[in-house]
């Protein structure tokens, strides 16, 4: 065959012997085949962890969507308990909106025999505590079941408001009991600033605005502005006892002033109604031994899905961009 050349081009392999040539081009030839089936191989195996990633997901979502589906199931006759642990605040698993739809979902269950607060909490937070009494009181209203407060460790303070929305509470003989009562915290260093020799620079709008700030001076006017706070919310707090327990609750000058008792004492002062625990309250009290926990726990599930849920799709974007015929 003739080979079209411009003059004085040299044509590849010129010089070269043509076996020399042949095995040169033979080598370039199976490196290139080499080169392109790794490229093969590593983007089948990208591919397939995509993918296998993926497949994780979509189980994840069956997973989910089975475990709601068997909540939505008509149930037999059982106990709903929902777990008030640990503070009481609006960040952590005691928050009024984590309890609350627990007991919505315990409330509405047609095989809900009696709902159970399972309590043990220290207290917290006025503000969630007295969301989550209300909503019971009005759940109970609604739905005609009763509410049994099931204490364990403890239950005090903001965990003894919303025990005093149930229709009895039941203690172990050792739990504490009670605290009812309000508190503001914190420290004043103003003392030892000043022999320290430290200036606190303080700039507000308002002559209060720097109301209970630790670095500077409370004033007598101040004092009493917080005193009246926590005293009007702790009147609301007694109203709530006296409310919940009516003429269970044998008052004396030390129930709300903060105290707490162990549950023998409890239920002696009328802050509790009897002696036992879960099992016998849905044993002997309820008459339905099956109990099932409705309080909102994120499952081994929910925290895959939370972690790995953005990189999986991004995978899965990736892979199906690198399968599409267009690309």
């Amino acid at each position: 065959m003739t080979e079209l050349n411009e003059p004085g081009a040299a044509s590849p392999g010129a010089g070269t012997p043509a076996p020399a040539r042949a095995q040169l081009e033979d080598r370039l030839e199976h490196l290139a085949s080499e080169l392109l089936r790794e490229r093969r191989a590593e983007r089948r195996w990208r591919i397939f962890f995509r993918l296998a990633w993926l497949g994780l997901a979509l189980a994840l979502v069956m997973l989910l969507w089975g475990q709601r589906m068997h909540a939505t199931a008509p149930s037999r006759p059982h106990t709903a308990m929902v777990e008030v642990r640990g503070e009481i605040d609006a960040e952590g698993p005691a928050s009024a909106e984590a309890l609350l739809a627990g007991l919505r979902s315990a409330f509405e269950d047609p095989g809900a025999q009696a709902v159970v607060l399972r309590i043990n909490s220290p207290g917290g937070s006025p503000v969630q505590s007295g969301i989550v009494h209300d909503e019971v009181r009005r759940l109970k209203a609604l739905h005609g079941k009763k509410v049994y407060a099931v204490v364990e460790e403890m239950c005090a303070s903001a965990a003894y408001y919303i025990a005093a929305a149930a229709d009895e509470i039941v203690v172990d003989k050792a739990s504490l009991v009670g605290s009812i009562g309000v508190l503001i915290d914190g420290f004043g260093f103003t003392g030892a600033m000043e022999k320290l020799g430290i200036e606190r620079r303080l700039l507000t709008a308002g002559e209060h605005k720097g109301m209970l700030d630790p670095f500077s001076p409370q004033s007598d006017t101040e004092r009493a502005h917080a005193k009246s706070l926590i005293d009007q919310v702790h009147r609301q707090f007694i109203e709530v006892v006296r409310q919940g327990r009516g003429s269970r609750l044998k008052e004396t000058p030390q129930t709300f002033s903060g105290l707490f008792w162990n549950g023998e004492e409890a239920v002696k002062l009328g802050l509790a109604d009897r002696i036992g625990n879960l099992d016998y309250v849905a044993r002997e009290i309820i008459k339905a031994e099956e109990i099932i926990d409705y309080t909102p726990h994120e499952n081994v599930a929910e925290r895959l899905a939370k972690r790995f849920g953005a990189a999986v799709g991004s995978g899965a974007v990736k892979a199906l961009r690198e399968q599409s015929p267009l690309r």
